[in-house]
């Protein structure tokens, strides 16, 4: 079987006191990181550098964690994408289990904090109030099955990241991308993820203008479905068992067995 190429595109600002908890724990087998770096003020981007000499570094284009997605995703050349904070909160050992779940057939794999084996211990307790909202909403709504809709903690096929909402700037495009994936007929799953607290620095998300804008998101991705009546059902059921049996897998390798 061909080799699989796999790029983890990474969001920074200001970041610098977090990178050295997380760039050495990517795993040694990924053969491109993307650190997209938007205009920090602090070492970040020497701090990537003296970490990972390989690293690659460009800088944002436009403002938003949507539009350093954007432009990392841009720039990334490996058949497989892996999206990974810079602040710690996502765990690079994980990366193994979402590769696993895309080599067993899905399109696009997403983090999950509640679904066995996943957690988190940076979500008080009125953001897991309004996650449960977002993510009644978003089944009512869609049609899906989702059991977390606003982690960031996702991967995908390259010649599926189209169909991520990525034209979108601000917070909402990861949960506008996660509802448009599967609106529009692509395989999702969701791999357990823990979520940690942010080792350092200031947190740029804000929970009640996030909320706002994630809401109004979702909403006109109703309204975009309806326009073009694309409403389909979430397709992962045969997904859910193969991506159980990868959450421990420590290496691609054995996440390749289940493609043959």
């Amino acid at each position: 079987m061909q080799e699989v190429l796999v790029s983890v595109v990474i969001p920074a600002l200001n970041e610098a006191d977090n990178l050295p908890h997380v760039l050495p724990r990517i795993p040694q087998w990924v053969q491109e990181v993307i650190l997209v770096d938007g205009y920090s003020i602090d070492d970040t981007v020497e701090v990537a550098k003296r970490l990972m000499p390989s690293i690659r570094i460009i800088w944002q284009d436009g403002a938003g964690k949507g539009a350093a997605l954007r432009s990392g995703v841009k720039a990334a050349t490996g058949d497989i994408v892996i999206m990974l904070d810079a602040d710690g909160s996502t765990d690079p050992s994980e990366i193994p289990a979402f590769v696993g779940a895309l080599l067993a057939g899905a399109d696009l794999v997403k983090g999950s904090r509640f679904v066995q084996g996943g957690g988190t211990a940076d979500m008080p307790p009125l953001r897991q109030w309004g996650n449960w909202c977002f993510v009644l909403l978003a089944n009512v709504m869609f049609g899906t099955r989702f059991s977390d809709i606003t982690y960031g903690y996702r991967g995908a096929w390259r010649h599926c990241l189209d169909q991520l909402a990525l034209e979108i700037d601000g917070w909402e495009n990861e949960t506008v991308g996660n509802i448009r994936a599967a609106r529009t007929g692509l395989r999702v799953a969701e791999v357990p993820s823990f979520e940690y607290r942010r080792i350092g620095g200031e947190a740029k998300l804000q929970t009640f203008p996030a909320g706002w804008v994630i809401l109004k998101g979702m909403l006109a991705e109703g309204v975009r479905a309806v326009r073009f009546s694309g409403v389909r059902r979430w397709r992962s059921p045969e997904i859910a068992t193969a991506v159980a049996s990868t959450t421990s897998t420590p290496a691609p390798d054995r996440a390749m067995v289940l493609t043959r």
